[in-house]
Formats: structure tokens, sequence, C-alpha cells
């Protein structure tokens, strides 16, 4: 999602979870950002859909996030 739309994204490790911050420089896409909320973000981009194609398959393994996949 780095980099998608001139977007940039953050995670920072906390005791209780991982919080994400998505920006932009644009004005428009800090509207885009807040229109489509945490849900939207997270089915934004291009890895999503093989995502779950593989899950479908039973081809995709969450574990392998952690590996860099």
């Amino acid at each position: 999602m780095n980099g998608h739309h001139g977007w940039t994204a953050k995670t920072t490790s906390l005791p209780d979870g991982e919080p994400l911050t998505i920006t932009a420089t644009d004005p428009k896409e800090i509207e885009h950002i807040r229109g489509l909320g945490f849900i939207g973000l997270l089915v934004s981009g291009s890895m999503h859909q093989p995502h779950h194609l593989a899950m479908a398959k039973g081809e995709f393994d969450h574990e392998q996030l952690g590996q860099g996949h």
C-alpha cells in the first residue's frame, strides 16, 4: 500500500496491537483515504485480490506475511 496513489503507510508496535497510519500530500488523496476508512484501505491496491484467491485455493498461509510474502 505504501506508494499506492502517493500514499505513505506506517505502523508502530504497541503492546496491544499495531496502529496503521496512511498519509498523503495531495488533498484529494487525503479525502480518498478518509472516505475509504480502515476496511476500504485494507482492500485497496493490487495485493488484495490475489491474496483472497490463494486463500480460496488453500495456497495461502497467513504466517507467510512475516516472511516477506
